[in-house]
């Protein structure tokens, strides 16, 4: 996706105060609105600029922004950090969050709720709800865990002023949870006004990278290295599987490298269950000793063999 630096659609600086901020939206209000703009791109300028807006008026949003912005060149594809987001907790961005914003900014940037004007009107509401994304061990989405979760936001002192804030739930994890997959934890969102319910807080669930498993919904795929011989005369070997004892395998002859051999309802549990994948890794004895050495020289002369012989003359 493309990055969108905020200042710039703006014109401002980074340290630019609310008063700079409010000051060159209006002028660029006034310059490109559609009703009365005579720009070809009115349209599309206004609501970068009305975007660029939502966000650096909003002291929360801001601070986020330039968070993540920091050292980020503007313009070209822009791949944000994996987990740049984990363990911090922000207003909206629950399952079906619709934020008018790009599709990055969409789950951190979500509508804010009149709080203070409704306090002032003794309006009843829910409180707002909270989204986290959380990283966890696969070990965990494979037997079910219970587990604290320390989650930072932006917050307020009595001043008003932004503050980094932090709070620890204990979170319950269950068996076969699938990454991407929320856990809603009802009534840890914001407090409700003038008597409301509580907001909810929705955790994505992200698996921390695994040593040896890779992740795809619910089924895993692993690595399991094959001598020659075994892939080519075919052989059985032992390989673990990710919750129960090592299991014996059988590996086809003549088997290529990157081969899968499917192990059905061994992955991550559900209904279905996921299924395991052993990736075939043919791995080639290393020439370190004379003995080995002479084995490939046997090898070479009693079975020609031309691995370029697709490649022509």
């Amino acid at each position: 996706m493309e990055f969108k630096d905020y200042y710039d659609i703006l014109g401002v600086e980074r340290g630019a105060s609310e008063d700079d901020i409010r000051h060159a939206y209006r002028k660029l209000a006034r310059k490109y609105h559609p009703d009365v703009s005579k720009e070809a791109d009115a349209e599309t300028r206004m609501r970068d600029v009305n975007e660029a807006y939502q966000v650096l008026k909003d002291a929360e949003k801001r601070a986020a922004y330039d968070n993540l912005a920091a050292g980020v060149s503007p313009g070209g594809d822009f791949h944000p950090p994996p987990g740049w987001d984990s363990g911090f907790e922000f207003r909206g961005g629950g399952p079906g969050d619709d934020a008018a914003f790009s599709d990055f900014f969409s789950s951190l940037f979500g509508a804010r709720h009149g709080r203070a004007q409704a306090r002032a009107q003794n309006i009843r509401a829910r409180g707002e709800d909270h989204h986290a994304a959380i990283e966890i061990d696969l070990e965990d989405a494979l037997r079910g865990a219970s587990r604290d979760i320390s989650l930072r936001s932006i917050g307020y002192d009595e001043q008003g002023r932004p503050q980094l804030q932090e709070r620890t739930l204990d979170v319950r994890i269950p068996a076969g949870v699938r990454e991407g997959q929320f856990i809603r934890l009802a009534g840890q969102g914001m407090p409700g006004i003038g008597g409301g319910e509580n907001g909810d807080l929705y955790l994505e669930i992200r698996f921390k990278p695994h040593a040896r498993y890779k992740v795809d919904g619910r089924d895993l795929y692993m690595d399991l290295p094959v001598a020659p011989w075994e892939a080519m005369l075919g052989a059985t070997v032992r390989a673990p599987t990710p919750q129960g004892p090592v299991v014996e395998v059988g590996v086809p002859a003549n088997s290529r490298n990157g081969r899968k051999l499917r192990l059905k309802g061994k992955g991550i549990p559900g209904d279905p269950a996921g299924d395991l994948y052993l990736v075939l890794d043919v791995v080639l004895p290393p020439a370190d000793t004379e003995q080995a050495r002479q084995a490939y020289k046997n090898l070479a002369r009693d079975l020609p063999f031309d691995p370029r012989r697709n490649l022509g003359d």
